[in-house]
């Protein structure tokens, strides 16, 4: 399928708790904030795992926005959950509980008709099932991957396996310090393109993000919003919108990576106003173009 995206990760419920109000048996999880926001932008294939428990009106709304889930299985069992409170300070959570359920036993066999899909997001799930991934993807254009502090602390070879094959890698400033064991921003950023990755994007939460493409810096804020209501998603939402441009680009060059880098943020400050996928459900493209533009006057692409 030209102009798609394929993304394996989790399919969760989440209860989250803010200090604007709280939501239970909200729809979460990586692989579902991914695909929402990317499929405002191209085609969508998700491939992940729910439990009986799952609606069914989840997988319509799914399907009404362009997402294809012939890769989302449904197993014995429930829902991978998830539970959580912010503080009054946005930035912060205590988790309640993460109960894996199916997620546990999670193995992606990714469909006939989806393994020559051009474009591939790696969630954030084991390096092992990441590795297993790509040995069923056939020659895809570009990959991201996305990965956490755990796998860098309890599955290094795995995950370092990974990193080299993938064109993009999304961590945050921690993970960059843990991966590299180096304290400063460029000379980590130095070290991990040395790892395989030409593209390297460092997430800074309300502060937005960094690009470096092949050592060369581009840095845009987040989307200012009047109040962040649930930060649940922004990270995943972040990745789809841009996933989900440079779907539509004929070559992926700095340019594109810059444009695709301010419309991450872009989807993620709309996740951030509501809860679960809310903010992505009734979005249009003018709206979406409306906050592109407005966040561009303040960076130079």
């Amino acid at each position: 399928m030209k102009n798609s995206v394929l993304v394996i990760g989790s399919v969760a419920f989440d209860d989250v708790k803010t200090p604007f109000g709280e939501r239970q048996n909200a729809l979460g999880g990586s692989a579902i904030f991914f695909s929402m926001a990317a499929s405002h932008f191209t085609n969508v294939r998700i491939v992940g795992v729910a439990g009986k428990d799952y609606p069914e009106e989840a997988i319509k709304m799914l399907c009404n926005h362009n997402i294809d889930t012939h890769g989302l299985e449904i197993a014995d069992g429930n829902t991978f959950r998830w539970g959580g409170v912010y503080h009054e300070d946005i930035n912060r959570r205590d988790t309640l509980y993460t109960d894996l359920n199916v997620f546990a036993d999670f193995k992606p066999v990714i469909p006939r008709e989806y393994r020559q899909t051009p474009f591939l997001f790696l969630g954030n799930i084991q390096p092992s099932l990441q590795l297993e991934v790509l040995e069923q993807i056939e020659d895809p254009k570009y990959i991201a991957l996305d990965t956490m502090n755990l796998w860098i602390n309890t599955a290094l070879d795995d995950l370092l396996k990974v990193i080299q094959k993938v064109d993009l890698l999304i961590i945050n400033d921690s993970e960059l310090t843990l991966l590299t064991k180096k304290t400063n921003l460029l000379a980590g950023l130095e070290k991990l393109h040395m790892m395989g990755p030409q593209h390297i994007i460092i997430k800074k939460g309300e502060h937005g993000a960094f690009l470096s493409y092949n050592t060369e810096l581009f840095y845009s804020p987040a989307f200012p919003v009047k109040q962040a209501t649930d930060p649940t998603g922004a990270g995943d939402s972040f990745a789809g919108g841009l996933m989900g441009y440079l779907t539509t680009c004929k070559e992926i060059d700095f340019t594109a990576l810059k444009k695709a880098l301010v419309y991450g943020c872009v989807m993620g400050s709309f996740v951030v106003e509501n809860f679960s996928t809310d903010g992505l459900t009734q979005l249009n493209q003018e709206q979406i173009e409306s906050r592109f533009n407005a966040l561009r006057n303040i960076v130079t692409i």
